[in-house]
């Protein structure tokens, strides 16, 4: 072996029983580019059943130098070829290349598949002359029958015609034979009438025949258009449109029809319970009755309604309606949507003892807060804003005994009334703080007035016992004032005396409160959905709205959905009173609760529904109400429109922020009440928390000052009130806002003016001074006449002007000054309209400081 065939000739890898033999092929593209392609030859296996032989391997063969196999013996011919058998696969050669076997089998299926395109042809050939064959043959029988109807129809006419010629011809011969007569006319010939024959319809349906043969043979089939494949010529019901699930769905129905019985029987209607709220427009009545929106409106036509579907109609209508067509009517209300008020009386087994409820209550600057601090061991009064309390508060303190009592802390101030009647009414015990050394005060008198109201037990804590002008016995006999008896003086009110200061009657205080509680038998279901009260709410910056609630009976669950006034939300985290988070929260507890949509308002009564689309519905609800309430017009008179009309009070707007709800009441309440007949106060705008741009906008266009109470702007609000020249006032003490509003009110009114009449005169004559200007006689009645006054001219009572004296003369010498039952001459001033018996009055006019 030379080198030259060492480098053409590849060396095999080495292996045993190889399945895959690998070699390249070289093609050859347009343009002279080559390119080789490895090509990998895998060897069939064939799998043999159990028992059955391997087959024989095949014989070994001398190696050929042409790439193309010796041609194999023709087979016998057959009597009945098959076309679609394919031809039985020649023998590989021994001693075959990659390349030549790979050559091979390309050369194989391209003579196979020829072969098979051959016989495809060769099978639609014959299709074609069989159908040109079966058209001709059908044309020629066509023709044949066209012929004889046509021959049929001639041999018809014939006989029709020579049946009558033959008494004519009869008639006609003597008069041939008399040549002698030629004047005589011949009879004129009788025709009988024949059938007209239509040769054309036979032909017309022949015509109709060929088309379709025609066009058959002649048009090709879209599916066999274009190249024509092994995969085409195998698959003739390839490309065919499937049957669609619609078409399926309705054959199976038909199929369900005819096995029912053929027709289809009419359905028995269905009774609908159908829910009929106030009002519903008629398509959705339609809708909940399952009926036509048409037949509907025929129905109300008939009742001698005009309506569309879409039109509303009433319940009463409804129900007429529904009953027509058979169906049963549920009324509801939109009240059903909220949440009823009524309290559900628990079993007596499931309640259990609960902490009770205590409140503190009594005048401004007695020591309240104090003797809570005192209690608790804190200093809230230390963090409050001019040493008085300013929110209500709510703690949990657990005495020596192990047992637990709940404390709301409510402000002394006059302007907190609204939050010491909250306290009062949630509340199972009030203590009433009164100071030893100042005895009964207003506030005093109005936290007994709210005990009274709410119908509970009163304990009197008379604190400052360590001053030394303490005197608790004028306490006690001042009470006595208000209708209230302590026990020292034979009454049912205990009372007791401490210092918050030195922490002096603190135990027998809570002794007694205990005692008081346990009188009372305090119990509560805590194995149900939650209920409470907002003491109080704000617009936290980092935890958004907060509501402190005070549970009144069952169980407030982290998780729970819960609607609270016209707010809904799910509790997202419970705060005790000592800022810990705790997952649950038991009747009697004050709590603080995250989750709301919105800040409530306080006194607002929360409950837990069972999810957070109930709780949405009924906020809905009552929000769609408040503003129901708040746009309604009130009703009006005559009288009450021309009242207004006359009225023309300066308005005073303003815009109110504040830290809690509480506070927000509270400076409202306290703004309202310092309005009167001239100046009037009017809220744009209040809200919980921090001062925003929309404040700004709101302010800026009614030209009204923003109030901040214990609240700031935020950033952008900042600059916007530079951009805007906003005014700000922020205060931090109530009393304090409340004073200088109303010196603000005060100033937009200016000084009080009041008049003080000097003197009186009566007109006895008019004389003309100057071209243009009249002068007035005088006779002065009563006091003087001084020159430079108001003066106010009348004529039977009635004011014909308002002016001032511009000249006044005694005789014919200007005078400063006429006295009573002297004559005087007097010109005024922008005023010619006078006449002898009008009465003159002068008065002069004292501007004072305005106070509200």
């Amino acid at each position: 072996m030379s080198d030259d065939e060492n480098k053409t000739r590849t060396r095999k890898p080495l292996g045993l029983k190889r399945s895959v033999e690998s070699g390249e092929v070289k093609q050859t593209f347009s343009h002279g580019r080559t390119n080789k392609v490895a090509v990998e030859v895998k060897r069939r296996r064939k799998i043999l059943k159990p028992g059955e032989a391997a087959p024989p391997p095949p014989p070994p063969a001398e190696e050929a130098k042409e790439p193309a196999p010796a041609p194999a013996p023709a087979p016998a011919p057959a009597p009945a070829p098959a076309p679609k058998k394919a031809a039985p696969k020649k023998a590989a050669p021994a001693g075959e290349t990659p390349q030549e076997r790979v050559a091979r089998l390309q050369r194989e299926a391209e003579e196979d598949r020829l072969r098979m395109a051959e016989e495809a042809r060769k099978r639609e050939d014959e299709k074609a002359k069989q159908a040109a064959v079966d058209e001709k043959k059908r044309a020629e029988d066509n023709a044949k029958a066209k012929e004889e109807a046509a021959k049929r129809a001639e041999e018809e006419a014939k006989a029709a015609a020579e049946a009558p010629a033959a008494e004519p011809e009869e008639t006609q011969a003597p008069a041939e034979d008399e040549g002698s007569k030629p004047a005589a006319r011949p009879a004129a010939r009788k025709f009988t009438p024949v059938a007209r024959p239509e040769p054309k319809k036979p032909e017309k349906k022949a015509k109709k025949e060929e088309k379709p043969s025609r066009t058959a043979t002649e048009r090709p089939d879209k599916r066999r258009s274009g190249k024509l494949t092994v995969t085409k010529a195998l698959n003739e019901d390839e490309g065919r449109r499937a049957r669609s699930l619609a078409a399926l769905k309705r054959a199976r129905e038909k199929e369900r029809r005819l096995q029912g019985g053929g027709s289809s029987k009419p359905r028995e209607k269905q009774v609908r319970d159908v829910v009929v709220p106030e009002a519903i427009t008629v398509q959705e009545l339609a809708n909940r009755m399952a009926e036509k929106g048409a037949d509907l409106v025929k129905e109300l036509f008939s009742l001698g309604m005009a309506v569309t579907v879409n039109q509303t109609i009433d319940q009463d209508t409804a129900e007429l309606l529904v009953e027509q067509f058979g169906h049963n009517i549920q009324k509801v209300s939109d009240a059903d949507i909220d949440i009823k008020v009524e309290e559900d009386v628990d079993p007596e087994e499931s309640l259990k003892p609960r902490p009770p409820v205590v409140t503190i209550m009594g005048h401004v600057d007695h020591g309240k807060t104090s003797l809570l601090d005192a209690l608790r061991g804190t200093n809230v009064t230390r963090g409050e804003a001019g040493g008085i309390t300013q929110h209500i508060g709510s703690y949990q303190v657990t005495t020596k005994s192990g047992d637990k009592i709940t404390f709301l802390d409510t402000p002394g101030h006059a302007a907190f009334t609204e939050m010491r009647a909250r306290g009062a009414n949630v509340t199972d015990i009030v203590v009433l703080v009164v100071a030893a050394d100042d005895g009964i005060m207003p506030q005093t008198v109005e936290a007994i007035n709210h005990a009274k109201s709410a119908g509970v037990p009163m304990i009197v804590a008379i604190n400052k016992m360590d001053k030394e002008e303490a005197n608790p016995q004028k306490v006690r006999e001042r009470l006595l004032e208000q209708e209230v008896i302590v026990e020292a003086m034979s009454g049912d009110v205990q009372d007791v005396e401490i210092s918050a200061l030195k922490g002096t009657g603190l135990d027998e205080l809570l002794e007694k409160i205990a005692l008081q509680a346990e009188l009372m038998e305090l119990k509560a279901n805590p194995d149900r959905p939650a209920e409470a009260t907002v003491i109080e709410a704000q617009l936290d910056k980092g935890r958004g709205p907060v509501a402190s609630v005070l549970v009144t009976r069952g169980t407030l669950k982290k998780g729970d959905a819960l609607v609270a006034g016209t707010m809904s939300g799910r509790v997202r985290a419970i705060v005790n009173d000592q800022g810990k988070q705790i997952k649950e929260a038991g009747p009697s507890m004050p709590v603080e609760v995250l989750g709301l949509g919105g800040v409530p308002n306080a006194g607002d009564q929360l409950a837990v529904v069972e999810n957070e689309q109930r709780a949405r519905e009924v906020a809905e609800y009552r929000q769609d109400k408040a503003n129901e309430a708040r746009t309604a017009l009130a009703p009006t008179n005559f009288d009450a429109m021309f009242s207004s009309l006359a009225n023309k009070a300066i308005e005073f707007p303003l815009l109110v922020r504040a830290d809690v709800q509480g506070s927000v009441e509270a400076i409202k309440t306290a703004l309202t009440n310092l309005s009167n007949d001239d100046i009037k106060v009017r809220i744009l705008h209040s809200g919980v928390g921090a001062i925003t741009e929309n404040d700004v906008t709101l302010a800026a266009a009614g030209g009204a000052p923003i109030i901040g109470f214990n609240v700031r702007p935020n950033a952008k609000a900042r600059q916007q009130i530079e951009r805007e020249k906003v005014r700000l006032m922020y205060y931090d003490v109530i009393y304090h806002l409340t004073e200088e509003i109303a010196k603000e009110m005060a100033g937009e009114l200016g000084p009080e003016r009041i008049e003080h009449v000097v003197g009186r005169a009566a007109v006895k004559e008019v004389f003309k001074s100057g071209k243009k200007d009249k002068a007035a006689g005088l006779l002065v009645e009563e006091g003087t006449i001084r020159k430079g006054l108001y003066a106010r001219l009348t004529r039977d009572d009635v004011i014909v002007s308002s002016t001032t004296i511009a000249s006044l003369r005694r005789f014919k010498d200007d005078v400063d000054e006429v006295r009573a039952g002297l004559e005087c001459g007097v010109v005024l001033e922008d005023t010619n309209d006078i006449q002898a018996g009008d009465q003159l009055e002068v008065f002069e006019v004292e501007e004072r400081e305005r106070t509200l």
